[in-house]
């Protein structure tokens, strides 16, 4: 891998390395983009086969939360971490300590969060050495459990693309197949309930199929039917590349909006579902709740305050759909436009405020 060819093709800022021999730390820090803020995202825990293949990871989510911020209306850039390890048996006090001293050294140009392999626990290790960490305990402060948060998020952008979609953000009387019935798919279901959406649900864990259909009077289907189902919203709130060669054909959904990561199996299949006239709420746009609501432990985590900006992932799907009108564009690149846009609108700014500085020096 040629890593500063790498750097350089997607405009990274800095790629860290740290290692602890005591304790076996090895992780990677990537930042990504830090021209709205430093750089925010969670460090992951997992067993690479190779120190090459962390390092395309760290990369690849890295430049994922750049976008995500952005799109989120954050003031954040996009950072993440990996450590190659096994976050079953190989996790000990002083390795997120030791790390938790890598951060602090960064002096607040990225902070961490918990992800893949990671937990509250941990997050709450690295607190003890440096501030820059969120998703700790509540007791220290922390925003808590952010499942219900995110579910909201993904409720208000499904609202915006049925707006799109059927004339009418209403979701009464609406099919919504939901697939994954997991934390954050349990809350966005009682939010669909509530409203009076008729749900229809799957999960490989059948006892939370049982739940949702006797507290929503959800309908029950086959993991492998439930891409096929007559519905007027497909939410895939479970496994990533779910829209793909295979299950695309079988879709009946006017709109697909759900919670989980990559969607699309493939960029070419964002085309496909635009072609057949789907109205597709990007991934990230649309699940961005949690992050959300961990930015705002970084001012002191205000609940009603988080809630108010998680809102408006409404007018994020929206202004996604506006782009994607203006240009010709599937949803998915709309989506990647608008963060661009955003990034390029505060960059160009602050090139010329610091233009404008040196003119004034100059002429004194």
């Amino acid at each position: 891998m040629k890593i500063f060819e790498y750097l350089e093709k997607y405009d990274y800022e800095q790629l860290i390395f740290c290692q602890d021999k005591q304790s076996g730390l090895k992780a990677i820090i990537a930042i990504h983009d830090t021209t709205l803020g430093p750089a925010l995202g969670g460090t992951r825990m997992w067993t690479y086969n190779s120190e090459e293949e962390a390092i395309e990871d760290a990369l690849r989510l890295a430049r994922g939360m750049t976008y995500k911020n952005a799109a989120a209306g954050l003031n954040l850039g996009g950072g993440k971490t990996v450590i190659i390890g096994d976050p079953r048996k190989d996790k000990n006090e002083e390795m997120f300590r030791a790390f938790g001293r890598y951060i602090q050294g960064l002096n607040g140009r990225y902070i961490t969060a918990e992800d893949v392999g990671t937990t509250v626990a941990d997050m709450d290790l690295i607190h003890e050495e440096t501030d820059y960490v969120t998703g700790i305990s509540p007791a220290f402060g922390s925003s808590g459990n952010p499942s219900p948060v995110t579910a909201y998020g993904v409720y208000r952008g499904m609202k915006a693309a049925a707006k799109e979609a059927f004339g009418t953000d209403s979701l009464e009387g609406k099919v919504i197949a939901v697939q994954g019935v997991g934390n954050v798919a349990y809350n966005l279901c009682r939010h669909l309930h509530e409203e009076g959406a008729q749900l229809i649900v799957t999960d490989i864990n059948k006892e939370a199929v049982q739940r949702a259909a006797e507290e929503f009077g959800a309908k029950a289907v086959d993991p492998n039917e439930i891409y096929g189902v007559e519905c007027d919203i497909y939410a895939p709130c479970a496994l990533g590349g779910v829209i793909n060669d295979e299950t695309i054909p079988q879709m009946k959904a006017k709109v697909i909006a759900g919670a989980a990561n990559n969607q699309l199996k493939d960029s070419r299949h964002g085309d496909m579902i635009h072609e057949m006239g789907i109205i597709y709420a990007p991934d990230y746009v649309i699940n961005a709740g949690g992050v959300i609501n961990v930015a705002d432990e970084l001012y002191g985590y205000n609940r009603d305050r988080a809630m108010k900006k998680v809102e408006s992932i409404y007018n994020n799907i929206e202004r996604v759909i506006e782009i994607a009108k203006r240009d010709g564009i599937p949803t998915y690149l709309a989506a990647d436009r608008m963060a661009e846009e955003r990034i390029e609108r505060v960059r160009n700014s602050r090139s010329q405020f610091l233009q404008n500085g040196h003119n004034i020096l100059s002429r004194r």
